[in-house]
């Protein structure tokens, strides 16, 4: 029998069937050592062949095949820093949730994040979230940093699970697809969810006062059928994102701004450091590059991505001042 998995807990694996009927899987233990370097061999996303066992109690499955993915989203594993984590399969597109100070999402954070979309080919559209919280010094940060992006190319949504502002917006582009909130912890994601199909009624926390951090409310990815025939997986939050399996000389190609101007440097190795005639360094010399974007580059650059991470998008911003001088 062949399905989705819709959610993983690490032993078991709840898979929808071809008829709708959900089942409880194990994984058979070979899928462990077939040299797939990841801490998650199976993943949310993914189309399974099963089989079913039945005993008095209850029918369970044993997962014994893994479809060929379409595409999937990886980061590093916090604890194995050799393995990865796939978060996801077979996307069609990523929303990205961001909260300019309750949490802080820093640029840091969300330039790691579309680097790893642009390196497995998913389309990522960032949500900045919870506008109805913020001041006019918080609103100028969020609508600069959304120029930014907006400016490579990113499409950008503007919403407030609290008022209900761009939450239709948001569900006209999930319709059809198979789509992922990601983010860090407290940044709304199941809020979110809840606005936009209410009865999944999805456990929700507070910001922690003392940290300003989000807490953890969802443990595992899990994907869920939306009535107006979506389906969206939420994910737990994350901290930091590491990047994987990734050569130096082809970081620079998943930054959509430096790809368009890497074939006019004088180096085809370039990597836009210290090489004389660089054109992506003459553009930022020009404020046609962010300098929060390049000092995102260098850190990727330097391995420094998976316990990178500024309190702060202003912290960025004195970064960036720092490298321009």
């Amino acid at each position: 029998m062949t399905g989705t998995v819709y959610k993983s807990t690490g032993s078991w694996y709840t898979v929808k069937s071809e008829r709708g009927d959900f089942i409880e899987c194990r994984m058979k233990g070979k899928f462990r050592i077939k040299g797939i370097k990841s801490t998650n061999p199976i993943a949310v996303g993914d189309i399974v062949d099963y089989e079913l066992e039945e005993t008095s109690d209850n029918v369970t499955g044993t997962i014994h095949k893994i479809h060929d993915r379409k595409n999937y989203i990886v980061r590093k594993s916090v604890n194995l820093s050799h393995q990865m984590h796939i978060i996801a399969s077979n996307i069609d597109c990523v929303f990205l949730l961001i909260t300019i100070n309750n949490p802080p999402t820093t640029t840091s954070f969300i330039d790691r994040f579309l680097v790893t979309a642009e390196a497995y080919g998913i389309e990522t559209i960032l949500v900045f979230n919870k506008i109805d919280t913020l001041d006019d010094a918080t609103l100028d940060e969020q609508l600069y940093m959304q120029h930014i992006y907006q400016e490579i190319g990113y499409q950008c949504l503007r919403v407030s699970a609290a008022t209900g502002k761009g939450v239709e917006e948001l569900k006209q582009l999930m319709i059809e697809k198979v789509t992922m909130f990601s983010g860090h912890s407290g940044v709304g994601k199941s809020t979110l969810v809840n606005a936009l199909e209410p009865n999944l009624n999805l456990k929700t926390k507070n910001i922690s006062e003392q940290s300003k951090q989000g807490q953890h409310t969802t443990t595992f990815a899990e994907m869920y059928d939306l009535s107006f025939n979506a389906r969206i997986i939420d994910t737990p939050g994350i901290k930091g994102f590491g990047i994987v399996d990734m050569e130096k000389e082809e970081i620079s190609g998943y930054f959509p701004e430096f790809f368009k101007l890497k074939e006019q440097c004088k180096f085809n190795n370039c990597l836009h450091k210290e090489e004389p005639h660089c054109a992506i360094k003459a553009a930022l010399e020009k404020d046609e590059i962010a300098w929060s974007r390049y000092n995102s580059y260098l850190k990727i650059l330097e391995g420094d991505d998976e316990n990178y991470r500024t309190d702060s998008f202003d912290e960025d911003r004195k970064a960036s001042d720092e490298t321009r001088k």
